[in-house]
């Protein structure tokens, strides 16, 4: 499989995507490149099921190089925030969805002892093995209705370290 161009339908909704982006949000509509770079992301991640940058530039033939993607997502000033939000409307919309109820589902994941660098990590608790390893929490946010489940939001947990120590 090839990925020369993103998808008909996947161009369709970055276009929605933008047009709703600009309406709710003056001044945040994507750039020309953030546009073909969330289109080629978007495309890559339905043909390989995946989301690795490594496959994306095989998939490319070399058009899209690893170090192109991976700094686009880290230093471009993408509104993520408001792009999950608008992708949200567009479903509401698109489906006629106007009744949910909104849940919150977490996971821990257990990281590598060495997490310097890792965002939110703390000592949690191991169920398996009942010691301590380092961890993150994710919370999901996500609308539940009668035809779909869509996340809506997400954040890291992290247990006030003040709280803590006065445990």
């Amino acid at each position: 499989m090839l990925m020369n161009a993103p998808a008909t339908f996947i161009q369709s909704y970055i276009d929605d995507l933008n047009d709703a982006l600009n309406q709710l949000k003056p001044g945040a509509a994507l750039t020309r490149i953030q546009a073909a770079w969330l289109g080629t992301c978007l495309t890559g991640i339905l043909l390989m099921n995946s989301v690795c940058w490594a496959k994306f530039e095989r998939a490319s033939l070399g058009d899209c190089k690893v170090a192109a993607l991976s700094w686009v997502f880290r230093k471009a000033s993408i509104p993520w925030d408001w792009l999950l939000r608008v992708s949200v409307v567009l479903i509401l919309k698109r489906y006629g969805i106007t009744e949910g109820v909104l849940a919150f589902d977490e996971s821990d994941r257990a990281r590598s002892k060495s997490t310097k660098r890792i965002y939110k990590v703390y000592k949690q608790k191991h169920k398996g093995s009942g010691g301590y390893v380092n961890g993150q929490t994710i919370v999901l946010l996500l609308l539940v209705t009668s035809s779909i489940t869509v996340p809506v939001g997400f954040f890291f947990y992290m247990p006030d370290p003040a709280l803590n120590a006065v445990g």
